[in-house]
């Protein structure tokens, strides 16, 4: 029996280590490829690239201020990256918050072999795109080495591989909503961003100080869930809101009435018992 048991399980090796060879070369490659979600992972602030006028530029000069939204794309990508950056691009021009004065984009080539003219024919494309005054200074498009490139993949979970057969990258599709001190706050996993989801998402990676009163109340209600990118309503929290509601409401109420008639508190509390009378008599 125990030698049975041996020789089936020597078959299953087999069976698999045979699957596994017989996956083709570009398979292997896509393998490699993925994203795993690392919220509150800090950027390499330090980490030098080329802006789309070739000057060398710290990740951290566009950090400091405002919440920022990452994409990793390589500019010459005959497929998914440009469904990314128009995912992007779709949900800014959807959003009432502006690019440049309320929050920052920025895109990075993980290619290495790009240059700052092909980053600037790519930003002139979707600037004119989006179609909004002082953007130019909000929405950045950068290249870098690969020491660089792969210090910032890293930190946020990113993995691509390189497929020399067909000359492309095998990457996931995925966009970062990241803190003004650098810190992965939100994954958005995909090619398309739904703009309330991205809109809360800027709002608590700012701390709050982008958005109106009313959105800062609203996401108080809501929760975010790290396996869909999307925001639930968070039920506890809402029945918390409404029980302190209803208690304050309660209070209004009172309140008023003994504004109203000072002496109705007087009147609804109970009354003394009388007092028995003795039944003895003075003389």
């Amino acid at each position: 029996m125990a030698s049975t048991r041996s020789g089936l399980a020597f078959i299953i090796i087999i069976v698999l280590a045979n699957l596994a060879s017989a996956q083709t070369p570009q398979q292997q490659i896509a393998a490699r490829a993925g994203l795993e979600q690392q919220l509150n992972a800090q950027v390499p602030l330090d980490a030098v690239f080329r802006d789309e006028h070739g000057k060398a530029v710290k990740l951290g000069s566009f950090f400091g201020r405002k919440p920022v939204i990452l994409a990793l794309a390589y500019y010459e990508c005959p497929n998914l990256c440009t469904l990314v950056l128009n995912g992007v691009l779709q949900t800014a021009q959807d959003l009432k918050f502006d690019a440049g004065r309320d929050y920052e984009i920025v895109v990075v080539s993980f290619d290495s072999r790009e240059r700052p003219a092909l980053a600037a024919a790519k930003k002139q494309i979707y600037i004119k795109r989006y179609g909004r005054a002082g953007t130019a200074g909000g929405w950045h498009f950068l290249t870098g080495n690969d020491v660089q490139i792969a210090r910032l993949a890293q930190s946020i979970g990113y993995r691509f591989a390189y497929d020399s057969q067909t000359r492309q990258f095998a990457h996931p599709s995925a966009i970062m909503v990241l803190t003004p001190a650098g810190k992965v706050s939100r994954y958005f996993p995909g090619i398309e961003y739904p703009p309330r989801e991205v809109r809360l998402a800027l709002i608590e990676a700012s701390n709050n100080r982008v958005g109106s009163l009313a959105d800062q109340l609203f996401l108080l209600c809501f929760h975010y869930n790290p396996s869909t990118g999307q925001y639930g309503l968070l039920i506890t929290r809402v029945m918390q809101f409404a029980g302190i509601g209803t208690a304050a409401l309660l209070g209004l109420f009172v309140l008023t009435q003994l504004r109203r008639d000072p002496n109705a508190a007087a009147r609804q509390l109970p009354h003394p018992p009388a007092r028995a009378a003795s039944g003895l008599t003075r003389a």
